[in-house]
């Protein structure tokens, strides 16, 4: 099943747009190294604002594989392109909500740790993305704590956490050989400040990833009124240049670097300003950078399963199925966004187990209905009619529930009523509840050697050192 949100001709008429923002109002770029390297293969520049010609942005793109691969330490292998589709989950929440208090309490070490071990026992959720922001660890290293407690909980592929700077790259790089060699367990993505700037530590950080061979995720997070138009045209337009003058500049650093076309595009709430995740504007602004990002030949990664609601109620499940679905109809490589609430601000264990559900759902949804002869069951109705009028003792019947026809759920309710009241009137919400506990309670992780650790501890410690104590003990 494909779902289509952009004509042939629109896809053209971004593209055009694309290049002409590019090539007339240019990039805020001010680093002076990438400066010197953009100017030397055809760029120019007029006062702190960069121009990139549509003749060097087709060279960069004639550059990038139409596949990106990661692993996992376990043996497990991502590889973005394949036709299938993947999830991971939410990356730098600040919170954590608890259903049943319907609190919600600041992340701390302990919560990125038990997410990771929920998240590498969710059959589909096939890559992980360090899920909290722990607030027990200084600032200045919460990206690398998330990473290094992360790294020993799952045998999934690890996408990198959200990366700033040029050292924040190399104390990364550092952690992933600990375990193998980054450029095929590491991915990073570094954003870009809608509308079009490159500040000096984000230049360092993609140059820095590119030389190391990391496979490079430009994520650019306008939002649709405030940093990018408000028309979803133009912002996936701006959205595209952002992503596509990173990508420039990764390729002439280190031409056929693997490239994940990321779109992180929201809208603004017109009432309140806030940035809207839940709304169905953002599916279709996904479908749309799937489309696009597919015209280039590149695999994409956008929101899948996101949300603004507070809590796992209607709201919560109507918006994410819907911004799941319709970018996963139109072909998207991988969707984020398992384990969300609040825009992001937020995740949930329960959450996390809802949203394998909902993936495998989704996963149902893109295969769609088998027209054959078999699956026209001419000679099975004619056979049933013959006899029992009854379908249910058939070998094609049997045959097409092994096949998955029907998704069998494990968490939504589908008991009668009287069925339901006997067993205490639990819903979806409560058995995903349960399950987040069962996981946490008997779920193995094979862990990291004993030198392993140690080795990621010691890059942590020098870290800390270097980046919140100014190098003293």
């Amino acid at each position: 099943m494909k779902l289509i949100v952009l004509s042939n001709d629109d896809i053209t008429a971004i593209d055009r747009a694309t290049l002409r923002i590019l090539a007339e109002t240019g990039i805020i770029l001010n680093h002076e190294g990438a400066r010197e390297k953009l100017c030397e293969a055809g760029a120019h520049t007029k006062g702190d604002h960069l121009y990139l010609p549509s003749n060097l942005v087709e060279w960069a793109l004639s550059q990038c594989p139409s596949k990106v691969s990661i692993k996992g330490r376990g043996g497990k292998n991502v590889v973005l392109g394949d036709g299938k589709l993947h999830w991971h989950n939410v990356g730098g929440a600040r919170d954590v909500y608890d259903p049943p208090t319907r609190q919600v309490h600041a992340a701390t070490i302990k919560d990125v740790i038990d997410s990771a071990r929920i998240l590498d026992a969710l059959d589909n959720v096939t890559a992980v993305v360090p899920f909290f922001t722990p607030q027990d660890v200084p600032g200045e290293i919460m990206s690398l704590a998330m990473y290094r407690h992360t790294l020993p909980y799952t045998t999934k592929p690890v996408q990198g956490p959200g990366i700033q700077t040029r050292r924040e790259v190399q104390i990364a790089v550092q952690m992933t050989e600990v375990i193998g060699t980054p450029s095929e367990f590491l991915t990073l993505g570094i954003s870009p400040v809608s509308p079009l700037a490159f500040p000096n530590d984000v230049v360092d950080a993609m140059m820095e990833a590119a030389k190391t061979d990391i496979a490079l995720s430009p994520l650019p997070c306008p939002t649709a009124g405030t940093t990018a138009p408000m028309s979803i045209a133009g912002a996936i337009a701006q959205q595209n240049a952002e992503i596509l003058a990173s990508l420039v500049l990764a390729e002439l650093v280190r031409p056929g670097l693997p490239i994940v076309y990321t779109g992180r595009l929201a809208m603004m709430e017109p009432r309140t300003g806030l940035s809207v995740w839940g709304g169905v504007e953002l599916a279709l602004a996904s479908a749309a950078t799937v489309q696009l990002g597919h015209y280039y030949g590149l695999p994409v990664n956008v929101y899948g399963l996101s949300t603004n609601s507070q809590e796992l109620d209607i709201q919560n499940g109507y918006e994410r199925a819907l911004n799941a679905a319709i970018p996963a109809l139109a072909g998207a490589d991988e969707l984020s966004g398992v384990g969300e609430m609040q825009a992001g601000i937020a995740g949930s264990f329960a959450q996390m187990v809802c949203d394998n559900e909902i993936a495998g759902s989704v996963g149902r949804l893109r295969r769609g209905i088998s027209v054959d002869d078999d699956a026209l069951g001419v000679e099975v109705i004619a056979s049933v009619m013959e006899g029992t009028h009854n379908f249910l003792g058939q070998r094609h019947t049997r045959r097409y529930l092994r096949a998955g026809e029907v998704f069998l759920t494990k968490l939504a309710v589908r008991d009668p009523w009287a069925e339901w009241e006997r067993k205490n009137r639990d819903g979806m919400a409560e058995h995903a509840q349960a399950e987040a506990e069962r996981i946490l309670d008997e779920h193995q992780v094979p862990p990291l050697n004993e030198e392993q650790d140690k080795e990621l501890n010691n890059i942590l410690q020098a870290a800390l050192k270097e980046l919140v104590n100014n190098g003293n003990d």
